[in-house]
């Protein structure tokens, strides 16, 4: 079993930054259409003009119909969005995973192409950085209570995939150990909701004989760790934002069992120029995808049943399978959801 279903796996991939599924708390301060902002870029306006409670939000989708809009190849994006790549890929000098596959007994050399979804948000805090302790929100317990939906554990540096599994050495740090330091070294689980777990038995059953299945149930690894000031310059690059970061919070995923590679929660805590006594948050969240999911659309038009679960259809919330506000709405929506209710949770402590 090689490709059913890997946009519903690839949503629920997306789970693990470390966002609530819980309702926005203090959505109050603005109309619910005023709530996300949509703008081409958060960086281009003056944030003391945002209204209490209010987020910008950008995903760069110009044309949201479009199946693919809004991914862009990993390679481009290195090009294109230098400071961004920079900050939001796993870690320095990351590169598009080469490995060895075996089929039918004959190994050979892969290289894996990458496409990435970045969402960019940005709210104001109405209590300066220094009351801000970014230490309560880099733990397993913070995570725990976001989201109901995914089943969270602590492991240690030696249970990490990357650290002690040869076949995973593309995914390791050349610098240290994944997890070595962190705030939180966490495996999440995830079930797959709605119609989904039904498509994937039907899948499943399609090819039957396969050795490998796809399971109903998505598994990650991931760091979370807070940043210090001494990553300001960088930090700066990437949210154009002239006052001093105070510092960040990082959720890194470095291991996934299918179809997404990695993925990062970030966020960015500055004085609001020209008053102190508030916070400026740029949050960010990437998820690199497996290229060659993307492109298999041959196999779902043979069988009328999963005609409308094209991968990128799923994945940019423009399929019928589409449903709800959360991971099943598709990455657009999720990902608006996610740092809305992030916000919320920095307004509550």
């Amino acid at each position: 079993m090689r490709t059913q279903l890997p946009a519903a796996l690839a949503l629920a991939l997306t789970a693990a930054p470390v966002c609530a599924q819980t309702p926005a708390a203090n959505s109050a301060a603005v109309p619910g259409s005023e709530r996300i902002k949509e703008v081409p870029s958060v960086t281009a306006l003056d944030p003391a003009t945002l209204k209490p409670g209010q987020i910008l939000f950008t995903d760069h989708r110009d044309n949201p119909t479009a199946p693919e809009n809004g991914l862009i190849p990993y390679l481009d994006w290195l090009r294109t969005r230098p400071a961004e790549a920079a900050v939001l890929a796993p870690f320095p000098g990351y590169k598009e995973p080469d490995y060895t596959v075996t089929v039918n007994g004959v190994t050979k050399p892969r290289h894996e192409t990458l496409k990435v979804y970045v969402a960019e948000g940005r709210f104001v805090v109405p209590r300066p950085p220094e009351a801000i302790d970014l230490r309560a929100f880099a733990n397993l317990g913070f995570v725990q209570t976001m989201d109901p939906a995914i089943k969270h554990k602590a492991i240690t540096v030696g249970e990490v995939t990357p650290n002690k599994d040869p076949a995973a050495a593309f995914a390791k740090r050349p610098d240290r150990p994944w997890c070595e330091g962190a705030g939180a070294c966490i495996e999440s689980r995830y079930d797959l909701e709605g119609k989904l777990p039904l498509g994937v038995k039907l899948a499943n059953k399609l090819e039957e004989g396969s050795a490998k299945k796809i399971a109903e149930y998505v598994s990650f690894q991931s760091e979370l760790r807070v940043l210090g000031p001494d990553q300001g310059a960088t930090l700066k690059a990437l949210t154009k934002i002239d006052t001093t970061v105070t510092g960040g919070l990082e959720q890194t995923i470095f291991w996934v069992n299918q179809i997404l590679r990695f993925g990062k929660f970030l966020a960015v805590f500055q004085p609001l120029p020209n008053d102190p006594t508030k916070t400026v948050v740029t949050t960010y969240m990437a998820l690199a995808i497996k290229a060659d999911v993307l492109d298999r659309k041959a196999e779902y038009a043979r069988v009328p049943v999963l005609k409308n679960l094209l991968p990128a259809q799923v994945l940019m919330g423009n399929s019928s399978f589409n449903t709800g506000n959360s991971i099943s709405a598709g990455l657009p929506v999720y990902a608006r959801n996610r740092i809305t209710t992030f916000a919320d949770a920095i307004a509550k402590r």
